[in-house]
C-alpha cells in the first residue's frame, strides 16, 4: 500500500490545486489551500496518477483503429468499425491533461529547481514532454506555448513546434536525472522517492524511461527523411540518435516503468475524473469492467498460426492464453470441431471476431447469456444462436467488483458461468509506461532500415522474449496467490525454453521482414496508444500487419465513408467540444499552417473530412 499512500497524499493535498489557482480568488478562504501551498513533492504523486490514466485511456480507445478488437458500441465499435463520427476519448485527453497535470508542470519544475531537487524537476519535463507528445499524436495542433497562461483563448501551435519542443523538454529530463540533487539554505532536496509512484524514486530508472521515449517519439519521424539538413533537432529522422538512446534505454525488464496496481477498492477516489478508486489499473475502468469486448480473427491468427513445427503444426505463441479469454463451458458432442479446449474439457477459448467478414453487419457477434436453470450459454436472438462462441474479455476482482476471485461470473452465483478475462485489463495488472521490449523492437525497426537484418532479428526475438516474461511472471503471482487459477489455460506457465523457441522460430522464417518485427511489436504492445501511431506513420501497410485489413463493416456502410472516404484514413481525432466551441477563432488561425486544411474551407476544423488530415509528424512537411 506504500505506493497508493504516495497517491492519495497526493490527492488529497492537491485537490483544487490543479487548476488555475487565480480563479475564483476574490474571497480567499484561509482554511482552504491553494497551489503555492503543495509542496513539489506532493504534486508529483498527483500529476502521474491523472497522466497515466489519461494516457490509457486514451488507448484503450486509439487501439480499437488498430484490429485487434472489437466493442459493440458507438465510441470503441466505432473506431473498430471506421465509423469515425464519434469514437474517441478526445474530452478526457485534452481536459485532463490541461487541468489535472500539465497546470502542475511549471510549478513543480519552478518549485523543484529552487529546492534543487533535481529529480523533481526532471519528472516535471518528462510528464510535460508525455503529455503533449500525447496531444500531437491525438489532433496535430493544440494549444503549446500559450496553454497556461492568463489568456481564456490560448493560441494553437503547430505539431513541428509541439513535436519539437517536446524533444527539447526529454532531452532536459535527461540532464536533470543525471545530476545529483542539491541542499538549498540547509535544507537536503526531497528524496524522488518520497513522491515517485511509478519508479519507486529510482533515478536510473527515470533516466532510461527518458532515453526509451526519446527514441519512440525519433522514430516515428520515419516520414522526415536526413536530407542535407541535420539531426532530429531540426525534425528529421535520425537513425544514429535512435540507435544512441536505445543503448542507454532499458536492458531488461528490471528497468520497465512499469505501474504496480491493486484491486482493494480504497475510499479514496479519482476526486477530478470519474470517481473511481485511485489504486486499481486504468485500462480496468475502459476495458476490464466492461461488456461486449472482444479479440478479433486477425489477433487470435498472430498468435495461434504463425509457427509451425516440423510436423506442419501450428505452435501457438505462449501469450495467446493469456490474451484470448476463456469461458467456462461444457464440451459435447454438439460443439464445433474448431474450438479450442482446456484438457479436462471444461474451458472452451473465444473464437475471434472476423472483421472482414459481414458478421457486424448482420448484428453479430450477439451477447451471449447464461441460463442459471440449465446452467449453459445461449445467445437470445433467433438469427444469432451460434454467437456463443465469442467471449468477452471481461474481468472480475476481489475489490472494486465485489467477488471471490479475480475472475468474472456472468451470474455471480454460479462458478458456471465464470470468464478468465485478459491480461491487460484486470483491476491489479501492472500498465507500462516504458518497456525493454518497446526498445528492443524499435531497435529492430531501425536496424532493418539501415539494411543490418542480424541486428533486426536479435532485438526483435529479445523483444518478444521480453514481452512474454513479463506477462508470464504477473501470470504467475496471480496464480501463486490463487492455485485454484492453474486449473484455467489462463494462468497456466510456459517455460523459459518454450518462450526461447517461439521466438527463435518467429525470427528464422524465410519471409522475416518489416511485416515481422511490426506485427509482432503491436502483439506485444495490446491497447496501447502507439500501435494507432505505428500504423499512421506506415500508412495502414497491410504488408507490415499481418492478418489484418480495413474493416469490412467500414465497406458495407456507406455512413462511415462520410467521414473518411475511400482511399483515406483515421489520421487524427477532431478537436474536443470545448475547443470546437470556444476556441474557434485560433482554430481558424493555425489552419494555414496544416496541409489540407485549406481545401476544406472555412470551419476545416470542424468538417467531417478533418479526421483524415495527416497530423505533422505523420507527413513529409518540413
Amino acid at each position: 500500500m506504500k505506493l497508493f499512500n504516495k497517491i492519495i497524499f497526493g490527492l488529497a493535498l492537491c485537490f483544487s490545486l490543479s487548476a488555475c489557482e487565480d480563479w475564483l480568488d476574490v474571497n480567499t478562504n484561509p482554511n482552504t489551500p491553494v497551489s503555492s501551498d503543495a509542496k513539489y513533492y506532493q504534486r508529483l504523486p498527483w500529476m502521474q496518477f491523472y497522466m497515466e490514466h489519461i494516457y490509457h485511456i486514451t488507448s484503450s480507445n486509439t487501439s480499437f483503429y488498430c484490429g485487434d478488437f472489437y466493442r459493440n458500441n458507438g465510441r470503441e465499435g466505432g473506431a473498430a468499425k471506421w465509423q469515425l463520427g464519434s469514437s474517441t476519448r478526445a474530452v478526457n485527453a485534452q481536459q485532463w491533461f490541461f487541468t489535472c497535470v500539465g497546470s502542475n508542470c511549471k510549478p513543480l519544475y519552478d518549485q523543484a529547481m529552487e529546492a534543487g531537487a533535481f529529480h523533481y524537476a526532471g519528472a516535471a519535463k518528462m510528464i510535460r514532454a508525455y503529455g503533449f507528445m500525447m496531444l500531437t499524436e491525438l489532433f496535430g495542433e493544440i494549444p503549446y506555448n500559450d496553454a497556461f497562461g492568463a489568456n481564456p483563448s490560448p493560441v494553437y501551435d503547430d505539431g513541428r513546434t509541439i513535436y519539437l519542443g517536446c524533444l527539447a523538454d526529454i532531452d532536459e529530463a535527461i540532464e536533470l536525472f543525471q545530476k545529483q540533487q542539491e541542499t538549498v539554505n540547509g535544507v537536503p532536496a526531497a528524496e524522488l522517492a518520497l513522491g515517485d509512484s511509478w519508479n519507486g524514486g529510482d533515478a536510473q530508472k527515470w533516466l532510461k524511461m527518458c532515453y526509451m521515449l526519446k527514441a519512440r517519439w525519433l522514430n516515428n519521424l520515419n516520414k522526415k527523411q536526413p536530407g542535407p539538413r541535420g539531426s532530429y533537432k531540426e525534425g528529421k529522422y535520425d537513425a544514429e540518435e535512435i540507435l544512441a538512446c536505445i543503448e542507454k534505454a532499458q536492458k531488461s525488464n528490471a528497468d520497465n516503468t512499469a505501474i504496480p496496481h491493486e484491486d482493494k477498492n480504497t475510499l479514496s477516489h479519482d476526486i477530478l475524473g470519474w470517481n473511481e478508486p485511485v489504486d486499481y489499473n486504468a485500462m480496468y475502468s475502459c476495458i476490464g469492467m466492461n461488456s461486449n469486448i472482444y479479440v478479433t480473427k486477425s489477433l487470435v491468427d498472430n498468435l495461434t498460426k504463425t509457427v509451425k513445427d516440423a510436423e506442419g503444426n501450428f505452435v501457438e505463441d505462449p501469450r495467446a492464453n493469456k490474451i484470448i479469454p476463456w469461458v467456462r463451458s461444457s464440451k459435447s458432442a454438439n460443439s464445433p470441431a474448431d474450438l479450442v479446449w482446456s484438457k479436462d474439457g471444461k474451458w472452451r477459448r473465444s473464437v475471434g471476431v472476423d472483421m472482414q467478414s459481414d458478421i457486424l453487419s448482420k448484428q453479430g457477434p450477439y451477447a451471449a447469456s447464461f441460463n442459471a436453470n440449465t446452467l449453459n450459454w445461449y445467445c437470445d436472438s433467433p438469427t444469432r444462436q451460434g454467437d456463443t462462441i465469442y467471449v468477452w474479455t471481461t474481468c472480475g476482482g476481489t475489490g472494486y467488483a465485489g467477488g471471490v476471485d479475480i475472475l468474472y461470473r456472468r451470474n455471480s452465483k454460479h462458478d458456471e458461468s465464470m470468464m478468465s478475462g485478459m491480461f491487460y485489463g484486470r483491476a491489479d495488472a501492472p500498465a507500462l509506461v516504458a518497456s525493454y521490449s518497446e526498445a528492443c523492437f524499435i531497435k529492430a525497426e531501425t536496424l532493418y532500415r539501415k539494411g543490418n537484418l542480424d541486428g533486426a532479428k536479435q532485438a526483435c526475438k529479445e523483444g518478444m522474449i521480453a514481452n512474454m516474461k513479463f506477462m508470464e511472471d504477473q501470470t504467475a503471482k496471480w496464480a501463486t496467490e490463487n492455485e485454484a487459477l492453474k486449473e484455467i489455460p489462463t494462468f497456466q506457465a510456459h517455460s523459459a525454453e518454450e518462450m526461447e523457441a517461439y521466438a527463435a522460430a518467429v525470427v528464422a522464417a524465410k519471409d522475416f521482414d518489416m511485416g515481422t518485427i511490426m506485427t509482432q511489436k503491436k502483439l506485444s504492445m495490446p491497447l496501447s496508444n502507439q500501435n494507432w501511431v505505428d500504423m499512421r506513420r506506415n500508412d495502414y501497410n497491410r504488408d507490415l500487419y499481418h492478418n489484418w485489413d480495413i474493416p469490412q463493416f467500414y465497406y458495407d456502410n456507406p455512413t462511415g465513408q462520410k467521414y473518411c472516404p475511400l482511399g483515406k484514413y483515421p489520421r487524427r481525432w477532431k478537436q474536443a467540444s470545448f475547443e470546437l466551441n470556444y476556441n474557434t477563432k485560433n482554430l481558424e488561425a493555425i489552419g494555414a499552417k496544416v496541409p489540407g486544411a485549406a481545401e476544406l474551407g472555412e470551419g476545416w476544423y470542424n468538417h467531417d473530412l478533418v479526421r483524415t488530415i495527416p497530423t505533422w509528424w505523420d507527413s513529409d512537411q518540413e
